[in-house]
């Protein structure tokens, strides 16, 4: 049985990796800052107990509990560790850089150094993203020259660089992954795809930033998941892999997709915002690595995942509507 230790496991895609390793059979740690939220955002709490059971939740902070964390890695020993932990948000990283940089990059640094001494970790799976290549109008191989536009993406450019450098000099076991956006059942409620159903469904006004031009790719959290099995089970360490579909949406065409399955008019359901500071135009991720080197390949289509992500906000909509649907910014 696989020790696996799973870092920010309340947020999107980290919960939904902890039921993937739980239905794989393996003994799971989670750590978030913050409590679990309602199981409405936790795939995991819907398993069988037989699953749950093999499952512990420990709230700690990066930047505050850090020696709590090393102790809990010290006793639970694991194999494996995977790292989707991190101060999130693009546009709001302009308002206190410093708190990016600390969580991301200073905090993070402090944990690599401390893991870098144990040899029973086998595996570090760094979740990434594409930010740290500012926007591109091409497609983009893993060895593209950084970029990076806002704090947000400068704190994560960082870390990526620093494991690499522990890689190259101290053999680090360390893997990074660069997924496209994230969706599906279960993502928080600010997030583009569930906010639009919740508008749509309540009858509210949608901000689209700056008209919704921005182009990106979506994966859904199953295929995150997948994913990070796939860099586990034969990746090569020290590498760098890009997951994405090689569909690429404006986010008004995300949109207009999802006023037009529940039959509401795009121009009633929207109002347009200003754009956001610093925010990329595109980001195309090539995904030849991952396709060729791990056998991985998306399973499912974005249209397929939005019918599960409609059905599953319809199924809560009352408990939905009632919860926070903008973002909580925590220092």
């Amino acid at each position: 049985m696989t020790r696996r230790l799973v870092l920010a496991s309340n947020s999107f895609a980290g919960s939904a990796y902890v039921a993937h390793a739980l239905k794989q059979g393996c003994e799971v740690v989670g750590v978030s800052r913050s409590n679990e939220p309602s199981p409405l955002f936790l795939p995991y709490r819907h398993l069988p107990s037989s699953d749950q059971a093999r499952f512990r939740f420990e709230q700690a902070d990066l930047n505050h509990n850090l020696d709590n964390i090393f102790k809990l890695i010290d006793e639970f020993r694991p194999e494996v560790i995977v790292d989707f932990a991190g101060q999130g948000m693009v546009a709001e990283s302009w308002a206190a850089p410093e708190q990016w940089y600390q969580t991301n990059v200073v905090a993070k640094a402090r944990l690599h150094s401390f893991l870098r001494h144990k040899d029973w970790l086998s595996h570090y799976i760094r979740i990434s993203t594409p930010e740290v290549y500012g926007s591109s109008d091409h497609l983009i191989s893993e060895d593209q020259t950084y970029k990076p536009s806002t704090p947000y993406a400068v704190s994560h450019t960082a870390t990526d660089m620093s494991l690499k450098a522990f890689h190259n000099s101290l053999k680090f076991p360390v893997m990074i992954g660069r997924f496209s956006n994230f969706f599906g059942e279960h993502q928080q409620l600010y997030r583009i795809v569930p906010k639009t159903i919740l508008c749509v469904l309540t009858g509210q006004k949608l901000p689209l930033h700056g008209g919704g031009t921005s182009v990106r790719a979506f994966i859904h959290a199953s295929d995150v998941a997948t994913g990070i099995e796939a860099m586990i089970a034969r990746g090569t360490m020290g590498e760098v892999y890009h997951f994405s579909t090689d569909q690429f949406l404006s986010i008004r065409n995300v949109v207009e997709m999802i006023c037009a399955k529940l039959g509401v008019a795009f121009e009633t359901a929207v109002e347009v915002s200003p754009e956001r500071l610093g925010k990329d135009q595109a980001y195309l991720m090539a995904t030849t690595k991952a396709r060729s080197e791990l056998g991985w390949s998306e399973k499912l289509s974005f249209e397929a995942g939005l019918e599960r992500t409609i059905e599953w906000v319809k199924a809560n909509l009352s408990e939905l509507r009632a919860l926070p649907w903008t973002y909580q910014h925590k220092a």
